[in-house]
């Protein structure tokens, strides 16, 4: 189900926990199969809970509550851009309403051509750097304006 790479680091990641706290794993693996998958089927979080040692539920409900999981497919880039209180004061939401005119989409939704899903996220603690945008959820973009998303869209092409 996973590759022989992916469940490396998985085991990494079990490394870090005494044995009989092996479920602690489970954000970093979760997190790993949907590298290696591009998003997380119903088979692969019962595959990961079964490799962990856990109730495959205990897996539903991390990958459920953390908006970092994708449940269903994504574009090749997604943009979560924070909509939270302190960025929407400093133009989060508008950073959000200029991505989703500029792309044709709304939140939640994937551009034709797979390349953008564009996601409302919660706070990212960068509330200094807002309006923040987070690259596939790994890349934390600061500064947001209409430039530096224009910036942005070029550069990933």
């Amino acid at each position: 189900m996973l590759s022989a790479e992916s469940l490396k680091q998985i085991d990494t990641e079990l490394a870090k926990y005494p044995a009989d706290r092996h479920r602690s794993a489970i954000m970093g693996a979760l997190r790993i199969a949907q590298t290696e998958k591009g998003w997380l089927t119903p088979e692969t979080i019962e595959f990961v809970a079964d490799y962990i040692g856990i109730p495959p539920v205990q897996a539903y409900e991390v990958a459920t509550f953390y908006n970092m999981y994708d449940l269903k497919p994504v574009g090749k880039y997604k943009l979560t851009v924070c909509t939270n209180l302190p960025c929407a004061l400093r133009g989060g939401v508008d950073a959000g309403e200029y991505l989703k005119k500029k792309l044709g989409i709304g939140y939640g939704e994937t551009t034709p051509d797979g390349k953008f899903t564009l996601v409302e996220g919660e706070c990212m603690g960068a509330c200094g750097d807002a309006p923040v945008m987070l690259l596939n959820n790994h890349k934390m973009c600061s500064f947001m304006t209409e430039e530096a998303i224009e910036a942005k869209l070029a550069e990933l092409g």
